[in-house]
């Protein structure tokens, strides 16, 4: 976003911008107005045109282009964000703050304007170019501090202390250090590895992009058609928060911005329809959260995925379409029971926006829809890709008299996807120092032979102990942060037991972004329960039930590569889709406790069990698990015509 204030519309329950500052790190910037914010919001869009130029058409060294980018990011880190959040007077940056941008943009610019004789001179560093990486490497820590948080420098600063300690051959303290900066800061193996890389090459594109789709009133125009498509159903409200969650999806990858951005509407009408708080909030966060997963534009790990595993982006997108729709099917169902349960209504007929003015904005999907044609008939890079879809959001944005193009729109759009960069980049920064440090000690490997040990020959128990890291890790740290160390310790343990490395991967980042919804640190839950004013850790709870399909996808793709569409023909792919739906439904049913009418104590276990047998790939387990959900069906379909009772929605 650009650095301006948001005014706060007097319908909205609570301050939004203030919900974003307290669950979004990202949100905490620096308050800049009149001739200073237009001076900074040139800086940034300065930045973005820098980078727009430099993927398309530089063809730079890479170790120049990458430390001229990271010189770039601690610059405006240390201009965007204050050193802590109660730090917002206007139009002010202190002195410690500008030292510290200069040392630590001039660390990385010395190694940009000395890369070639840097790299030749091998492993002999001076003193001085041990205490020139060693500022480097602090400054962008703290400019992740500021814009992304402290748990991910834990993280980095538990496996440094590590390597200083033990991890390291090395007898002299000054030794490992001199060893550890070289790694870190001068090698392709820590800061400017593949995070940064990546980051630098495409996700810095597309969130520029989704800047500039942002201001097109395409958000409006996704609200305004989920509603006229689900909202007249029973619990429309929630089911338009699922649909909704979804498109958002596809042009940002940010759980809380989801989350707030379409919960401020959707969230007040679930309550109104009759929905209980902690319920709206929930369905919101999950349905957020999977905007990460959600195609064509994933979370920013979904393209270190693509290099990770040597696949193209094009390829990433269509294996993940299966597995995001069984996701968001998995929502849809628990909020369908929970208005069926509750009786709850949907929007009336005059409440339902017409559908004939929508119709005529159907203009606003062109950026989309072009950018889905390049990516996935490969005729551009997706690089190339992107920069066409901005020009078309540009385009169509002058047919919407709301959000025409002005040199100012421009400016701000321009900024505000150099501003979204800065978290991003700072996190794969500090990212590729946890990976480098991993890789560097040898602790990948005693980790990989002690799982692997440690399970057996049982897949499962591998797949489940890496549930269990990618959740726990996940606690505060973000989704690229979180897949990167996952990608490069726990990915490697689920290929030695046998699962294809694309299941693998697509293993750990599902889990990865499940931490935005599970307790106790459920930053997605925390900001929906703050707009729906809802008990934060009920919210947490409910949304970790409601996001179920997210905890069962992953096993069924990891031990059935079939839905990634790995080695496998239609008719498996339909048979995989059916059963997983069934067992979700299952699942969700159970939880919730309700079908036809309310369940049953073994009904309900019954139809859980049934779910989960699902999960295995096997005739037996399918036939066991699809009878046991059937026979469920038929248990509650005959109590209702025994008793003559109605769905309570009809009651």
């Amino acid at each position: 976003m650009a650095l301006f204030k948001k005014k706060t519309k007097p319908e909205e329950p609570m301050d939004l911008a203030a919900v974003m500052k307290k669950f979004d790190q990202e949100s905490n910037v620096r308050v800049w107005e009149g001739k200073p914010r237009i001076a900074v919001n040139c800086v940034l869009a300065a930045f973005s045109l820098f980078c727009l130029y430099v993927t398309l058409f530089a063809s730079w060294l890479e170790e120049l282009r990458l430390t001229t980018f990271v010189a770039w990011i601690v610059f405006l880190g240390f201009l965007v964000f204050p050193a802590r959040k109660s730090h917002h007077r206007k139009n002010h940056i202190p002195w410690y703050d500008i030292l510290a941008m200069v040392l630590g943009t001039g660390a990385f610019l010395y190694f940009s304007f000395n890369a070639v004789s840097i790299i030749q001179q091998g492993t002999r560093f001076a003193p001085y170019q041990i205490v020139i990486g060693i500022i480097g490497i602090l400054t962008l820590a703290e400019v992740c501090r500021r814009s992304v948080g402290l748990p991910i420098l834990i993280v980095a600063g538990c496996f440094l202390a590590y390597a200083l300690i033990a991890g390291l051959s090395n007898p002299t303290l000054w030794g490992k250090l001199n060893y550890i900066v070289r790694y870190l800061f001068y090698s392709k193996e820590g800061i400017l590895s593949t995070p940064i890389n990546v980051c630098s090459k495409f996700i810095v594109v597309f969130i520029i992009f989704g800047a500039f789709l942002e201001r097109t009133g395409i958000a409006d125009f996704f609200i305004s058609i989920s509603n006229a498509a689900v909202g007249w159903m029973s619990g429309g409200p929630a089911k338009v928060a699922v649909v909704v969650s979804a498109m958002e999806g596809m042009v940002s990858g940010s759980s809380v911005a989801n989350t707030v951005g379409s919960g401020s509407v959707t969230i007040p009408l679930m309550k109104k329809t009759g929905y209980k708080p902690e319920f709206a909030a929930a369905a919101e966060a999950s349905a957020s959260t999977g905007g990460q997963i959600m195609p064509p534009i994933m979370g920013a790990a979904a393209f270190l995925m693509a290099d990770y595993v040597q696949l193209p982006y094009s390829q990433i997108v269509l294996k993940a379409i299966l597995p995001a729709v069984l996701y968001f099917a998995g929502i849809f169902i628990a909020v369908h029971l929970e208005a069926r349960k509750s009786g709850l209504r949907g929007l009336r007929k005059d409440e339902l926006p017409k559908l004939r003015p929508l119709l005529k904005q159907v203009y606003l999907l062109l950026p989309l829809v072009l950018l889905i044609y390049l990516v996935s008939s490969s005729t551009r890079s997706i690089q190339y890709a992107a920069a066409i879809a901005i020009v078309a959001a540009i385009f169509v944005s002058i047919f919407n008299k709301d959000h025409r193009p002005t040199p100012m729109r421009l400016l701000e759009a321009l900024a505000a996807g150099g501003q979204g960069t800065i978290t991003v980049a700072a996190a794969c920064g500090i990212a590729g120092i946890i990976a480098g440090t991993i890789t560097m000690t040898g602790l990948a490997n005693m980790m990989i032979n002690g799982i692997v040990a440690l399970a057996g020959n049982q897949v499962f128990i591998a797949l489940f102990l890496t549930m269990l890291c990618c959740i726990v890790l996940g606690m505060g740290v973000p989704t690229t942060a979180n897949y990167c160390i996952m990608a490069a310790t726990c990915a490697p343990i689920l290929i030695r037991m046998g699962v294809p490395a694309v299941a693998a991967h697509f293993f750990v980042f599902y889990f990865g972004i499940v931490a935005d919804l599970t307790p106790p640190v459920a930053l997605a839950a925390y900001a929906g329960a703050a707009i729906a004013q809802a008990n934060p850790m009920k919210t947490a709870l409910t949304s970790t039930k409601l996001a179920i399909a997210a905890f069962i996808v992953p096993y069924v793709f990891a031990l059935n590569p079939a839905m990634l569409l790995i080695d496998t023909t239609v008719g498996q792919v339909i048979l995989i889709c059916a059963t997983s739906l069934i067992g979700i439904f299952g699942v969700s049913a159970a939880l919730e406790g309700y079908l036809k009418t309310h369940m049953a104590w073994y009904e309900r276990i019954a139809c859980c069990a049934g779910g989960l047998m699902l999960i295995f790939p096997g005739v037996t387990t399918d036939v066991i698990g699809v009878a046991m959900v059937a026979l469920v069906f038929f248990l509650q379909f005959a109590a209702v015509k025994k008793t003559g009772q109605l769905p309570a929605s009809a009651e």
